[in-house]
């Protein structure tokens, strides 16, 4: 995997294997033996078949063996496609698409709700692969499967209005009508990351579903599992088939799929997000990108302090860091520095971290070796500037091969990578400032901008602060979730945080064309401008000039 935080890439935490469907099938499997974590697999490569025949692959394809975060044991064989396998996904789609397209969208959001009821009612078999191939905690696992409910609800609710004709004013009243109409693009292209691979495999390709398009999904290598079931689930809740294809694969797939589809959507890095844009702007056509983010949290004088650190933990350690919007700055206003420093690292300390397909644990492992690396030079980095640990610090070897402590630092110099740079893991630096000027400035003294969080017992307070900041969201008493549960809104970031929107009536207008459509009445009777633009002299151009001025005193838009 590239250095850089969730890129989809070739090597994220999986190796080739000479293994052909065939042998795999046939490979050693079993429970898993503790002397031994690479003799098996850790899922019966015969009960992967299902889901294996929605991918796009040509037979004897190459596979790669994906292994487990949490205990580096091998979990599947995966087939990888190829770039002649994106052509075909990307044609079986567009077929699809247009029988799919002249469906009611009361007929496809009846789709996305039988998937949320789909998901909630399986959630423990999904909860399962998530963990196994994510290596998250079980209660990080779920708030994918709760988003998940959300936006099937949503969409499936609420889509409808999105996409409803609007008539808008026409040039002349009663003389012109003019409809505004949302047609699909044709097929959308998703790249999804490791780091939610059942949400983020989803929250956009649904509403793109429910607008009348296609979907190809590539989803990271790490994960192609996770998107396997989503794909299956809903063909199950009714999705006809081809309308989503699903490829497998690293960069070279990423690559063909932007250079077929009528529009992509990326999450990842902002280095790999330039890419797709200017490879998608080659084409003209539209990209939808959320990026990094250097997210910042404030506590104010006046908040509510037990609160606050409570917040602050799961915002900053969900997920175990690795969520675009987690929060990686903390700032803490001088009077309550004290006491809720103390209360922060306490609520810390007492984080579980651990394996396990259970509620367990809070804390769970890091997806990628890569991602173990980043985090530890960052850490390391800050103590030879001089920074501080007030808990954690420790690669946890005795847990998993890929387990870090939740880490809190101080003291952090402004030239230490992790003031800088995205870590994308359990680390957070903490920095106490005299008022809320000072506050801001250091929130807003970053590239990015996708998320940030104010902590104050005043809304008025919070939301003037906020107004200030400069972020696609800001949660006020609230780390991130509300900012993103709130589906109805749109989500995406300033500055080198991401283009466009997901979410809300963005996410739809960004899937679509919009078509105008206008009909000029009483043509043929004298009234239609091209009779109005016969009269000499300029006569039509001041009857015009006199109607044009009637409508700016009525103020008629």
């Amino acid at each position: 995997m590239s250095p850089e935080p969730h890129v989809p890439a070739d090597d994220a935490g999986h190796e080739e294997t000479p293994h052909t469907p065939g042998q795999a099938a046939a490979a050693a499997h079993g429970p898993l033996d503790p002397e031994d974590v690479g003799s098996t697999y850790l899922l019966e490569p015969d009960d992967l078949t299902h889901l294996l025949r929605q991918l796009v692959v040509t037979p004897g394809a190459r596979e790669d063996l994906v292994r487990s975060p949490q205990t580096g044991a091998p979990l599947a064989s995966v087939p990888v496609s190829t770039p002649e396998d994106v052509a075909r996904a990307v044609a079986e789609a567009r077929a699809a698409q247009r029988a799919w397209s002249r469906r009611t969208v009361a007929d496809r959001a009846r789709v996305l709700l039988a998937l949320g009821d789909i998901v909630l009612a399986e959630q423990s078999d999904v909860l399962d692969l998530v963990q196994l191939e994510n290596g998250k905690s079980r209660a990080s696992a779920f708030e994918e499967v709760a988003d998940l409910a959300q936006v099937t609800r949503h969409y499936g609710v609420r889509g409808a209005s999105y996409l409803r004709d609007r008539r808008v004013p026409g040039m002349l009243p009663v003389l012109t009508s003019a409809r505004v109409h949302r047609r699909p693009v044709g097929v959308v292209g998703v790249i999804a990351p490791w780091n939610y691979p059942l949400t983020l495999a989803l929250s956009d390709a649904l509403p793109a579903l429910l607008a009348g398009n296609a979907v190809v999904l590539k989803p990271d290598p790490q994960t192609t599992l996770t998107a396997l079931w989503a794909a299956e689930a809903l063909l199950r809740a009714g999705l006809p088939r081809g309308v989503l294809r699903v490829v497998a694969g690293g960069g070279e797939v990423g690559a063909a799929l932007v250079d077929a589809v009528d529009h992509v959507v990326f999450t990842g890095s902002t280095a790999t997000g330039r890419k797709v844009a200017a490879q998608a702007a080659g084409r003209l056509v539209g990209a939808t990108l959320e990026l990094g983010g250097k997210n910042p949290l404030y506590v104010a004088a006046d908040a509510d302090v037990d609160a606050a650190a409570l917040g602050a933990v799961r915002a900053c350690f969900g997920n175990t860091g690795q969520l675009c919007m987690s929060i990686e700055r903390l700032y803490v206003h001088t009077d309550v520095a004290e006491e809720f420093t103390a209360a922060f690292v306490a609520r810390v300390r007492e984080l579980r971290v651990g394996p396990g397909l259970d509620y367990t644990h809070d804390v769970g492992s890091l997806t990628t070796s890569a991602q173990l690396e980043r985090v530890t030079e960052h850490v390391d980095d800050a103590l030879s500037r001089g920074a501080r640990v007030l808990v954690g610090g420790v690669h946890r070897t005795d847990l998993g091969p890929l387990f870090h402590e939740p880490t809190v630092l101080t003291d952090v110099p402004d030239d230490a990578l992790c003031a800088r740079e995205e870590t994308f893991g359990p680390l957070v630096t903490l920095r106490v400032v005299q008022d809320d000027d000072e506050a801001v400035r250091h929130m807003n003294d970053t590239d990015y901008g996708l998320n940030a969080s104010i902590w104050t017992t005043s809304a008025r307070r919070g939301r003037e602060l906020a107004a200030r900041v400069e972020a696609g969201s800001v949660g006020i008493n609230d780390g991130y979730a509300s900012a993103w549960g709130s589906v109805a809104a749109p989500m995406g970031g300033f500055k080198q945080s991401g283009l466009g929107r997901r979410h809300g009536r963005e996410s739809i207008e960004a899937m679509t064309e919009s078509q105008t459509i206008v009909v000029q009445r009483l043509v043929g009777h004298g009234a239609s401008l091209d009779e109005l633009f016969k009269f000499p002299d300029g006569k039509g151009q001041a009857l015009l000039t006199t109607g044009l001025r009637v409508l700016r005193s009525l103020r008629m838009p």
